[in-house]
Parts: structure tokens; sequence; C-alpha cells
């Protein structure tokens, strides 16, 4: 009976022990006036959104896959809806302007065995205030492949996709920095 008493006490130590700390954390966090970035990039942006995606007359799938990870970065990353463009606060219209890879590791024999892909986008949005801003943004994905082989279809398209999204991820940031500064 003493014992099961005594674990209760130490049970309810650590329970005030990690309580206040928690409390602290958390007030912490609220107090000093945190906001997530979807706060900044909708005083840019709005709620609306209106998005386009210009071809890439040398690799044209590729347009896809920026399609997706700028419609994806919108809904989850901004916070926003798309709209069609009569209905939007502001639009955004994304070119990729150039991919490149470049080796960045080789094995005893010489060959390629890592790549890094990179993505340069061109942005261009227009702001609920009216606002053109023309913005360039690039990205990187670094993937590994076979010793003594080419980078497969798969690969490059998976490559092409995350560094979009890492580029994204970059315009991202400096809208919300755009959005803070007028806040």
């Amino acid at each position: 009976m003493r014992l099961e008493i005594r674990d209760f006490i130490l049970a309810m130590r650590r329970v005030f022990l990690l309580f206040p700390s928690a409390f602290i954390l958390v007030y912490l966090i609220t107090g000093c006036g945190y906001k997530p970035t979807s706060v900044y990039t909708k005083k840019v942006l709005g709620e609306k959104i209106y998005s386009q995606v210009e071809v890439y007359l040398r690799d044209p799938e590729n347009s896809v896959l920026i399609k997706d990870a700028l419609n994806e970065a919108i809904v989850n990353r901004f916070k926003g809806s798309l709209v069609p463009k009569q209905y939007a606060d502001s639009e955004l219209i994304v070119s990729l302007r150039r991919v490149s890879f470049r080796p960045l590791q080789y094995d005893k024999n010489g060959y390629v065995i890592y790549y890094r892909a990179i993505a340069s986008l061109k942005i261009v949005y227009k702001s609920k205030k009216g606002e053109t801003k023309i913005l360039t943004v690039s990205g990187n994905y670094d993937f590994p492949i076979e010793p003594n082989s080419v980078i497969s279809d798969t690969k490059r398209f998976e490559a092409i996709r995350e560094s979009s999204k890492k580029a994204l991820d970059k315009f991202i940031s400096q809208i919300s920095i755009i959005g803070y500064q007028e806040s």
C-alpha cells in the first residue's frame, strides 16, 4: 500500500513538472505573435487565386507537372482556393525558364551516380491591389541513379517536379516577406 502511494506521488510530480513547461511553451508560441506564412501570403494574394502555367516549348510535358505543383501550393500552402480569372483576387502566371541536370558524385570508375536537377521558374503575379511583379526563383533536387546508366524519364519527371516544388516554396517565402513588410 505504501509503495502505491509513493508511485502516485512521483507520477503527480512528473505531471506538475511537465504541465508548466507545456503551458509555458504554448504561451511563448502564442504570445510572441507567431503567424503562419499563409496569413502573410493572403495579404498579398488574397483568398481566391487564378493560376496559369505557360508551356515550355522545349519540354511541354513538364508544364503539367508544374501546374500540379502550383495548384497544390495554392491549396495547401497559401490556404487559398483556385477560381476562374474573372473571380480571382490575384493571378499567378508561371513559366519554366530552364531545367538543367548537374552531376554531383561519381563512382570509382568515373560514372555519375548522383545528379542535381535545377528548375528555374519565372512567376508573374498580379496582387489583389493591382500591382504586377515578376520574380524568378529556382529550386533543386538531388537524386541517385544506377552507375553506368542514363537518367530515366521517371527519375527526370520526379526531379523536375520536386525541384519545381522547391522553387515554389521559395516564391511562397518571398510573398510572405512582402506580406509581412506590408503589415
